[in-house]
């Protein structure tokens, strides 16, 4: 048996929301996810403010944070800028926040008693049951993520690039026997 971790997405207008699950917080699933959303989403927002993740920032730093090659890669690709959230700020993601909490109720908890064989299951579980989540108007008011979403956020998104984005990580080599150092792409 092995555990999995949900990748939650929320947009900042409408709060349209986005999960799936993956085997970890790796640099390789955090991109794939990032991926996915875009995808999801059919478009590129101006901006994506993410939760301090070692997959994500190299140096948590307050003043100047250190992102990434890869994922500074993926943002240049996607013609998108990243900015982390500040550390201990849950104020700086209360979206994201309150859509985590969200998917917990409304699609975790449905599924807490039951065992899925593969991620793929679990995730085809998990897109089932996101249209119904999007659908639901907000309470006390006749508007939906879906509907905020088509009306607000998906004008506002950029297209998608021609291309998809390759995946690739960045890593210093050790000096050689002559003493240069030289930075691969793996």
């Amino acid at each position: 048996m092995r555990k999995a971790q949900v990748f939650v997405a929320v947009l900042g207008a409408s709060s349209y929301t986005f999960a799936e699950a993956t085997w970890s917080q790796s640099l390789p699933d955090w991109i794939a996810s990032h991926q996915r959303m875009l995808a999801f989403y059919g478009g590129v927002p101006e901006l994506l403010v993410f939760d301090y993740l070692k997959a994500a920032a190299t140096k948590a730093d307050r003043y100047t944070p250190r992102i990434n090659e890869t994922y500074a890669e993926l943002a240049a690709h996607y013609q998108t800028a990243v900015l982390p959230a500040r550390p201990y700020k849950p104020k700086d993601k209360a979206k994201a926040e309150a859509a985590v909490l969200l998917v917990e109720r409304w699609i975790l908890a449905r599924w807490r008693h039951r065992t899925f064989f593969s991620l793929a299951e679990l995730n085809a579980a998990i897109a089932g049951l996101l249209p119904a989540l999007n659908q639901r108007p907000f309470q006390g008011r006749s508007e939906s993520r879906q509907s905020l979403f088509e009306a607000l956020d998906r004008p506002a998104l950029k297209p998608l690039p021609a291309t998809p984005y390759v995946y690739a990580e960045w890593r210093k080599a050790r000096p050689g026997i002559d003493r240069q150092t030289a930075v691969q792409r793996a």
